[in-house]
C-alpha cells in the first residue's frame, strides 16, 4: 500500500464540451482553455465562478490559436512567439480571475504544444523562462504543470519553479515515458475501469504500463483527465472510488 495520503487531480475544462457542470466539483484543479485552441472571455469567466463555486485551484490552459484542430495539431513555432502565446493567454485569463476575486495558481500548456515543449528543451526553456520573468517582479510565480519526466519540468525546475509532474489516467505511454501520439490505436483510453485502474496505479506506485507492455516510472503529483470525453465526469467519479479504496484522498 502507497504512504501517499492524497493526489491532485485536474481536468482541462472551458473547452465547450458541455460537461464542467459535473466535472469541475469531482476534481481539485482545472486548467481553463484561453480562447486560443477554444473558449472566449464569456466562457473563461463562467469557468472561473464554477471553479471558485466548488474550491477548486485555478490554472491557465493556453495552446495554438487553432481551433479547427482544437489545438492538437503541432504548427511549426519559434521559442519566442511559443513564450509570447503562453504568457499572453495566461494574463488574459489571469485578469478574468482577478477581477472575479479568483487566484491563477497555475500553467498547463494545451495539446500540441504541450507536446512540443516537452520534448524540445528551446521551447521548454523559452516557455519556463517566460512564465517565470512575467511573475517574477511580483515575487508570485505561477506554478508550472509538465509532464512528468519532461525538458518542459526540468526546464522550469532549472530555474527555481514550482513543478507539478503531470501523470494522465485517460492517455497510453510510449516506453520512453512520452504520450502515445493520438493517431496510434488505443493512444486514449477510453474504458474508465482500465483508466481509473490506471490512475491508481499513477497515485499508488508511480507506475504505468507502457504500449509495449513494459511498466515505466511516471512520478505523478497531479493526474489528469480530459475534460472534452462525454464520459469524463463518470471517469473522475470513477478514479476517486479507486483512489478512496486505496485510501488516497484528492485536494490541489
Amino acid at each position: 500500500m502507497s504512504l501517499r495520503l492524497s493526489i491532485d487531480l485536474n481536468a482541462d475544462v472551458g473547452e465547450g464540451c458541455g460537461h464542467d457542470d459535473e466535472l469541475v466539483p469531482l476534481v481539485s484543479s482545472v486548467n481553463i482553455a484561453c480562447g486560443a485552441h477554444a473558449g472566449d472571455e464569456a466562457t473563461m469567466r463562467s469557468t472561473v465562478e464554477l471553479a471558485l463555486r466548488h474550491g477548486a485551484a485555478i490554472g491557465a490552459h493556453p495552446g495554438f490559436a487553432d481551433r479547427a484542430n482544437f489545438g492538437r495539431r503541432e504548427i511549426p513555432v519559434s521559442p519566442r512567439e511559443a513564450a509570447d502565446l503562453v504568457v499572453g493567454q495566461t494574463h488574459r485569463l489571469e485578469e478574468i480571475a482577478h477581477g472575479l476575486g479568483a487566484r491563477l495558481r497555475h500553467v498547463k500548456l494545451h495539446g500540441a504544444l504541450y507536446n512540443m515543449a516537452s520534448r524540445d528543451p528551446k521551447l521548454a526553456d523559452a516557455v519556463a523562462r517566460a512564465l517565470f520573468e512575467a511573475k517574477g517582479r511580483h515575487g508570485d510565480h505561477w506554478v508550472l504543470v509538465a509532464l512528468a519526466g519532461s525538458e518542459l519540468a526540468a526546464a522550469g525546475r532549472a530555474l527555481g519553479m514550482r513543478v507539478l509532474s503531470e501523470g494522465f489516467a485517460d492517455r497510453a505511454y510510449t516506453p520512453g515515458g512520452a504520450l502515445a501520439p493520438r493517431s496510434v490505436p488505443g493512444a486514449f483510453i477510453a474504458d474508465e475501469e482500465l483508466a481509473a485502474a490506471q490512475a491508481a496505479r499513477l497515485a499508488r506506485d508511480g507506475l504505468v504500463r507502457a504500449t509495449d507492455g513494459s511498466d515505466i516510472r511516471v512520478d505523478a503529483d497531479t493526474i489528469c483527465i480530459h475534460g472534452d470525453s462525454p464520459r469524463s465526469a463518470a471517469l473522475a467519479r470513477r478514479i476517486r472510488e479507486r483512489l478512496a479504496a486505496d485510501g488516497i484522498g484528492v485536494r490541489s
